[in-house]
C-alpha cells in the first residue's frame, strides 16, 4: 500500500505546483495569442485552444506554407492549471518565432470537485481523468487536421507537449494510437503525431505492462531523477503499472523508437516546468528528429545546479496527506 499511495493522490500534489507557481504575472509585455478558437463544446463547458501563429520565414519549414504546430497541454492534477499562464505564454512566443505554430489547448479536468482515496477502487477514477484529458486531446487534433488549409498547418507535423499532468495526456495519447485502443480510433486511420515532447510525464495502464507493439512517433522525455510526484522509474501492482520516463527508455528502446531522454540528476518535480529553460535541446529535436526524420537517440544525464527551486521541488504525495 505505501507503493501504491504515490500512485493513488499523486495529482493533488500538481494543486500545490499550480499554487506556487507564480513567478511571471500578466501584463502588456506577456505575449498574446493571436487568435482563441472553440474547437468541441462539452456538455459542461466549451473547450478553446489559444493559437500562435509561426514566424513566417523562421526554422526547418521556413520555404513552406504549412507549418508544424506544437499542440501544448498544460498541467495541474487534472483539477487545476490553464491554457494561458503567463509563463508558458512567453514560451509559446518563442517557439513561434522559431518557426512553429502553437496551439496551447483546454481540457476537462476530470478529478476537479472530486475524492481521490488512498485505495484501489479509486484507480477507476484516475484512469477516466486521464481518458478525458486523451479525448479532449483527441478532439483538438481532429479540428486542427478539419482546419489544416486555414490555420496554415502542415497535418503530418502535428507535435503534442506537455507538462506534468499534460505530458501524462500527451504520452497517454501516444500509447493508445500504438495499441490501436478503441478511444484513439476517433482519429483518422492513417494519423499519427510526429512527435511527443513530455515535461515529468508517464503512463498508466489498468491493463497489465506498458508496451509499445506499433513504433511510435519520436518522443522527448525530460524528468528529474528524484521526483516524487510523478514516478521517474515504475510502479507495479496488480496487473495496474505506472512506467515513468525512465520505465519508457527501456519500453522505446525494445520498440525501436527514435527518442531522447534527459534525466536531471537529483532534480524533482520542477522539471515539468522547464520548457523555456530547456528550448535549444526542444528545438533540437523538433528540426532534427521530428522534421528531418533523423535518427538521433540520446540518453543524456544532466546535472545542472543552477535549476530554479520553486518551492515545492521535495515535495512527495505524503506533504499533501498528513497523518492524522
Amino acid at each position: 500500500m505505501r507503493r501504491l499511495l504515490p500512485l493513488l493522490i499523486l495529482f493533488a500534489c500538481f494543486f500545490a505546483q499550480a499554487q506556487v507557481r507564480q513567478a511571471v504575472q500578466d501584463g502588456p509585455d506577456i505575449p498574446r495569442p493571436d487568435r482563441t478558437l472553440c474547437f468541441a463544446q462539452r456538455d459542461t463547458c466549451d473547450l478553446l485552444l489559444d493559437f500562435y501563429t509561426a514566424a513566417p520565414d523562421r526554422g526547418p519549414c521556413a520555404d513552406t506554407l504549412r507549418k508544424p504546430v506544437i499542440v501544448h497541454v498544460f498541467g495541474g492534477a487534472f483539477l487545476t492549471g490553464r491554457r494561458d499562464h503567463p509563463d508558458d505564454r512567453i514560451w509559446y512566443r518563442q517557439l513561434a518565432d522559431a518557426g512553429y505554430h502553437v496551439a496551447a489547448i483546454d481540457y476537462r479536468l476530470g478529478l476537479k470537485g472530486k475524492t481521490v482515496k488512498t485505495s484501489l477502487s479509486s484507480l477507476p477514477v484516475l484512469r477516466d481523468a486521464i481518458q478525458v484529458a486523451v479525448d479532449d486531446l483527441f478532439a483538438a487534433t481532429n479540428y486542427l487536421l478539419d482546419h489544416a488549409a486555414e490555420l496554415g498547418i502542415d497535418p503530418d507535423r502535428i507535435i503534442v507537449s506537455g507538462s506534468s499532468a499534460g505530458a501524462i495526456t500527451a504520452l497517454q495519447a501516444e500509447w493508445e494510437i500504438c495499441n490501436a485502443k478503441r478511444e484513439a480510433q476517433v482519429l483518422p486511420g492513417w494519423f499519427n503525431y510526429a512527435g511527443i515532447m513530455a515535461f515529468s510525464g508517464a503512463v498508466f495502464s489498468m491493463d497489465g505492462a506498458v508496451r509499445f507493439p506499433q513504433k511510435p512517433c519520436p518522443i522527448l522525455l525530460l524528468h528529474g531523477t528524484a521526483d516524487r510526484i510523478v514516478p521517474y522509474k515504475q510502479i507495479t501492482l496488480f496487473g495496474n503499472q505506472w512506467s515513468g520516463s525512465s520505465a519508457l527508455a527501456k519500453k522505446l528502446t525494445d520498440a525501436g523508437a527514435n527518442f531522447q531522454i534527459y534525466r536531471f540528476r537529483d532534480a524533482g518535480h520542477e522539471i515539468a516546468i522547464s520548457m523555456k529553460r530547456n528550448l535549444p535541446e526542444e528545438l533540437r529535436f523538433l528540426e532534427e528528429n521530428v522534421i528531418r526524420g533523423a535518427w538521433r537517440p540520446l540518453d543524456a544525464l544532466v546535472t545542472d545546479s543552477a535549476i530554479p527551486d520553486p518551492g515545492w521541488r521535495k515535495y512527495s504525495a505524503r506533504d499533501l496527506y498528513p497523518k492524522k
